[in-house]
């Protein structure tokens, strides 16, 4: 807790000087310095995931997600021919939970392991750590700071939960025009305010489902991370599977700090919780073409054509007591429509001549 605020502190003292001899800043620039800030950023300095950390993520609620997911990869690289060498990569791996998962489950799809190379997008070094010696036993990944570095292959891809901690930017509709919220400073904190009102051609598209007072969010690294993805599916074969929390045409203010599982206000101190904001899958999907677009599904519909029920009953036949009664609670939490279920989304990207992943069928 007192690293936590003097960590805190130290951040805030650099952001309101910079807004003293800058200006205020956009929200992306504040999200981008609290989360990555080389010092006192949230991700640059610490494990997250898990009761310890901050928030839990889906592999690190039960081992079935990762293993479907896995299998729906393994089964799209078969219907496309089962082309060698490919790219398996995940975007912000976490811990390495998922991809061992996806490990674990499809080492027995003939041939996969032999034709995968697997590849880690990644800058945090602690959680680069993590992942080393949670994948030892199945692999070596070779790690990168950004998607365009990524060798030029067939490329299969998850992402979970990962787009939703890029940077955003939230506009709110004057007239014709938007204001954008911004981060200022008030004496010895930060506090929130409104850009002039100007016309944005990039939200042109908004004015017909907007009235005055609504807030539009927009993510630029998102969109630019799709439309690689997209190229590299478009152009070398693969897919990709994105899941996180959102929905189609995003509306209204999902800006939001976690700190130890609770919300808390995004402007005290600064660095010392994961900020997120829902995506918009369709601005993923506009970015991403000419990838051919599947989705986006509900988690838990997604999951159960995958035969979540299935599998989650296999395992149940081992268990008593306690564990039991964990695991049927891990299934109830991530397919059931007041869980995870219907709030976290599954799009996907593949080949306009290939069929979509498994799990994503029109």
């Amino acid at each position: 807790m007192a690293e936590d605020e003097a960590a805190g502190d130290a951040l805030l003292s650099r952001l309101l000087a910079r807004i003293r001899a800058e200006g205020p800043l956009s929200l992306a620039d504040y999200v981008t310095t609290c989360l990555w800030h080389p010092e006192h950023g949230y991700y640059a300095t610490r494990d997250p995931l898990g009761r310890a950390g901050d928030f839990t993520t889906a592999p690190e609620i039960s081992q079935m997600f990762g293993e479907l997911l896995g299998l729906a990869l393994a089964q799209s690289w078969l219907d496309q021919g089962a082309p060698a060498p490919v790219l398996l990569a995940e975007l912000g791996p976490g811990r390495g939970t998922l991809m061992a998962d996806i490990l674990r489950a499809t080492a027995r799809v003939p041939g996969f392991h032999d034709a995968m190379r697997l590849h880690l997008v990644e800058s945090s070094a602690p959680l680069r750590a993590a992942q080393a010696e949670t994948l030892a036993q199945w692999a070596t990944p070779s790690w990168h700071d950004s998607i365009a570095d990524l060798p030029e292959a067939p490329l299969w891809l998850v992402a979970n939960e990962f787009f939703d901690a890029l940077p955003p930017r939230q506009f709110l509709r004057d007239g014709e025009g938007w204001r954008e919220r911004l981060v200022g400073a008030e004496g010895d904190r930060l506090i929130w305010g409104l850009s002039d009102a100007v016309r944005l051609e990039a939200l042109e598209h908004r004015i017909a489902d907007t009235q005055d007072g609504d807030m539009v969010e927009t993510c630029a690294p998102a969109e630019a991370i799709a439309q690689e993805l997209g190229r590299r599916v478009a152009q070398h074969g693969g897919a990709a599977l994105i899941v996180d929390y959102g929905q189609w045409r995003a509306k209204g203010d999902t800006f939001q700090a976690l700190r130890r599982h609770e919300k808390v206000d995004p402007l005290s101190a600064p660095g010392t919780a994961d900020l997120t904001a829902h995506v918009d899958f369709e601005a993923l999907a506009r970015a991403a073409a000419p990838a051919a677009i599947a989705g986006p599904t509900p988690q838990g519909v997604f999951l159960e054509r995958l035969g979540i029920t299935r599998r989650a009953q296999t395992l149940a036949h081992a268990l008593t007591g306690p564990a039991l009664e964990s695991h049927v609670a891990a299934h109830r939490r991530l397919t059931h429509p007041e869980e995870m279920g219907t709030l976290f989304q599954v799009l996907g990207l593949h080949p306009a001549n290939a069929a979509p992943p498994p799990g994503l069928e029109p």
